[in-house]
């Protein structure tokens, strides 16, 4: 039975069937009355070969159920229509039942085609109405200082001619009253836009000169300032100082959403990720030419950036106190003294002496015991990332609110919130035998993780020295270049600290020297 119906199916005889139908319509007033009634007997002699079809797969179907199979329906449905020739039947079935089922399908596939044109005209309409919408929100302050002036004219008009009621007038002052809110809300917003494209421009100069300066250095290394031209650089930086007016502006620059700190702030925190993922990588290939220890290298750079934060922290403070001190003298207004202080700061980031704290930077690596290199060699090797680190440093503590790097010593608990391990490490080992790059904080939230060397047996003891020949051969280390002013027996007290001294962290090492 169901191949008979799949054949029945695949003929598609009521397509056929339906086809024949439309092409009569269409040419029913054309065709003669022989054609027209021709056509009608093709479609009945072919509506009798489907009716036979079907019969037979009634017949099939009935039979499938027993003797008595389908009799209840075929009773009730089949023996009235046969009854009444097809077009009458007992119950709530009228005349027109069976060319209205015929008609169903036809209908539902103008509804579906009337849907998809309504879709695709709503969306239309859509694109009309944004446009419109967009054409509403331009003509926005128009349409408020009109409402503004009709206003004016109204209220003269009304105290002219008394043809306004006092109701009238209350409701013109409402109206009044909330367009120029919204035009002080939109004021407030497009001098923030200002603001943004100020700093923006200011920032992208300042990044082409930081740039162009940085080349320059690199090509041209520049040598520490003496005493003379540090004291000129001091007078610079005060009479920038006496002569400077602080001119407030949207925002407070201590707020926490200070364009200036949000957009610095996020500067710099890439500039902190490039400095490990490149120029940390560099340093690490230069000093690998001159020692093999793959773990004092990592000390080193290390070792370059606690230094340069502890070197600009404590030259920024010194910076913001003489910057305070001149600025209480000529400062006056409904600002703050502390907000002129941080407005100056912010735009006066780069008065301070680079080459001194590069400087003070490498005497601190001299000092320090747990990193070492060849006799040979001096730290002058890495001033190049000396020279950024301290850069960074120096911008990160010049922020209204400051970013710093955590605290971290040898043979510390390993504090996941922080660090990350390192490929090398061993991870179930608890505490950290040295440090591969700081965690960047800010407060007390993290902002970057840093990297450290989990390995066990960690302790604050010395790290051995390198074994290479050179080592071996001269006990004595030979001065560099950076340590030609200092003794023999001053150098030598400096790479041979005490033991109570080798268990300080390098903060409170520095502070001790």
């Amino acid at each position: 039975m169901a191949e008979s119906l799949k054949r029945l199916v695949n003929i598609g005889t009521f397509s056929v069937l339906q086809e024949k139908l439309d092409r009569w319509l269409d040419d029913y007033y054309v065709n003669t009355c022989d054609q027209n009634t021709a056509r009608c007997c093709e479609i009945i002699e072919l509506n009798a070969k489907v009716q036979g079809q079907l019969f037979k797969l009634l017949s099939l179907c009935a039979q499938e159920g027993g003797m008595y199979g389908g009799a209840n329906i075929i009773k009730s449905r089949l023996l009235p229509w046969l009854g009444q020739n097809f077009f009458t039947s007992g119950g709530a079935v009228t005349a027109d039942t069976s060319l209205s089922v015929l008609a169903e399908a036809a209908a539902k596939d103008r509804e579906l085609s009337e849907l998809q044109e309504m879709y695709e005209k709503s969306l239309d309409d859509l694109d009309i109405e944004l446009q419109t919408a967009r054409t509403e929100n331009q003509d926005l302050k128009d349409e408020l200082q009109e409402t503004k002036l009709e206003l004016d004219r109204s209220v003269r008009s009304s105290t002219s001619d008394k043809m306004f009621t006092e109701m009238e007038v209350n409701d013109l002052k409402r109206k009044l009253a909330t367009s120029e809110e919204e035009i002080r809300t939109l004021r407030s917003k497009s001098g923030l836009l200002a603001d943004y494209q100020t700093e923006a421009r200011r920032l992208r100069d300042d990044i082409a000169l930081l740039s162009a300066r940085r080349d320059v250095l690199i090509k041209y290394p520049p040598e520490p300032l003496t005493a003379l031209e540090r004291i000129k650089l001091e007078e610079r930086l005060n009479d920038l100082s006496l002569y400077y007016r602080y001119t407030p502006g949207v925002s407070s620059p201590l707020a926490t959403d200070d364009p200036v700190q949000r957009v610095r702030q996020q500067s710099l925190i890439s500039r902190f990720n490039d400095l490990f993922a490149q120029d940390r990588l560099t340093t690490m290939d230069t000093l690998r030419r001159y020692s093999d220890d793959h773990e004092n290298n990592q000390r080193i750079c290390f070792a370059i950036m606690q230094e340069a934060f502890n070197v600009a922290k404590l030259e920024f403070r010194s910076f913001k106190m003489k910057t305070r001190a001149n600025l209480a003298k000529t400062h006056y207004g409904p600002d703050t003294l502390e907000e002129a202080v941080q407005d100056y700061i912010n735009r006066n980031t780069d008065l301070y002496d680079l080459p001194g704290m590069v400087a003070d930077v490498i005497r601190a690596l001299n000092r320090n015991p747990r990193i070492f290199l060849p006799p040979d060699t001096s730290y002058a090797v890495c001033q190049p990332f000396v020279r950024e680190a301290v850069k960074l440093a120096w911008q990160m503590s010049a922020l209204a609110h400051p970013l710093d790097i955590a605290v971290a010593t040898d043979a510390e608990l390993f504090d996941d919130t922080k660090y990350r391990r390192s490929y090398d490490s061993e991870y179930t080992a608890p505490l950290v035998n040295h440090h591969v790059w700081p965690c960047l904080v800010h407060g007390s939230r993290t902002l970057v993780k840093g990297e450290a060397v989990t390995k066990r047996g960690a302790s604050l003891g010395t790290p051995r020295r390198s074994r290479s020949p050179a080592c071996a051969a001269s006990p004595v280390r030979a001065a560099s270049p950076l340590r030609s002013s200092l003794s023999p027996s001053r150098f030598s007290r400096s790479r041979s600290p005490s033991p109570a001294r080798r268990g300080l962290s390098p903060t409170r090492r520095a502070r001790f020297s």
